[in-house]
């Protein structure tokens, strides 16, 4: 099995993910099936200029089958597909939730693995008006990738980094974790908190415009510069805060986060942000 050229399936080519997949995939020589079962996944898919393969058929002979369907549909997904993968294969979900929850349908001589994206860096220097474009990744502004394997034996390892670079090109690194490591660093670390901070900044924003009256224009500009300042300083010391800058933080700390923050590095915390995530009771272990 070439780790160059091999056979792979997209299952949920239509979809916002399987489009952004597929759309690499054909980029490169491998071969790929493409699999779709919703009517208006179906019609992107050939709108694409993409032939359409049933689910079945394209798993049957694929090196590796990439699953780009929501997390909630991979338990039924997996339970009708993984028994007819063939032995050896690779089963490469996109997300770390359901494999770590163990909903996944498993097989001794079916491989799991999971990769995500980083999406570009934040510090990416940038060059063309298509890499600033690309804010999410995938299409012209390199980035790097995380990536989880069961197996040791060097030519799966192979097999995955080559299909997780196709699928998420332009990429700089992948950085190889345990599935339990990506979970730790999605969703705790880049959605628990990154992503509801960036969320935070923007109801910020709307309560300085329209409860506070400032114009719209001058608060976003200073908001936009001064979180670039904030990330700069705070995550690599570009420069050091000021002394009064400081005490702002200080009090902004005491105003908005809980002593106790931190517990969402905790197993349990994981496994009950998983179990929302998923609409289970709980995560059995």
């Amino acid at each position: 099995m070439s780790t160059t050229d091999h056979s792979i399936a997209v299952i949920g080519a239509g979809g916002k993910m399987g489009m952004r997949v597929s759309d690499n995939l054909m980029r490169t020589s491998h071969t790929v099936w493409y699999a779709e079962n919703s009517p208006a996944g179906r019609q992107r898919t050939r709108a694409a200029g993409r032939g359409l393969t049933d689910s079945a058929d394209a798993v049957a002979d694929a090196d590796i089958v990439v699953l780009a369907v929501p997390d909630l549909a991979l338990a039924s997904v997996t339970s009708e597909l993984v028994p007819l993968m063939k032995s050896g294969a690779v089963l490469l979900t996109l997300d770390p939730a359901a494999a770590y929850a163990g909903l996944l349908t498993t097989r001794p001589d079916v491989v799991q693995a999971v990769a995500h994206p980083c999406h570009p860096s934040i510090f990416l220097q940038r060059r063309t008006p298509e890499e600033w474009a690309d804010t999410f990744g995938g299409i012209a502004a390199p980035q790097d990738a995380i990536a989880a394997v069961e197996s040791e034996d060097p030519a799966t390892q192979a097999i995955v980094e080559a299909t997780v670079r196709a699928i998420y090109a332009p990429v700089i690194d992948v950085h190889w974790v345990t599935v339990k490591q990506l979970a730790q660093l999605e969703p705790t670390l880049v959605e628990t908190v990154a992503c509801m901070i960036g969320e935070l900044l923007n109801e910020a924003l709307h309560e300085t415009v329209h409860t506070m009256g400032v114009p719209e224009a001058a608060a976003r500009s200073i908001l936009y510069g001064h979180t670039q300042v904030a990330l700069a300083n705070g995550l690599r010391g570009d420069n050091p805060f000021s002394d009064a800058c400081l005490i702002a933080m200080q009090y902004g700390r005491e105003s908005i986060i809980k002593d106790d923050w931190k517990k969402i590095f905790r197993d349990d915390e994981l496994d009950k942000n998983l179990a929302r995530m998923l609409h289970l009771g709980a995560i059995e272990r």
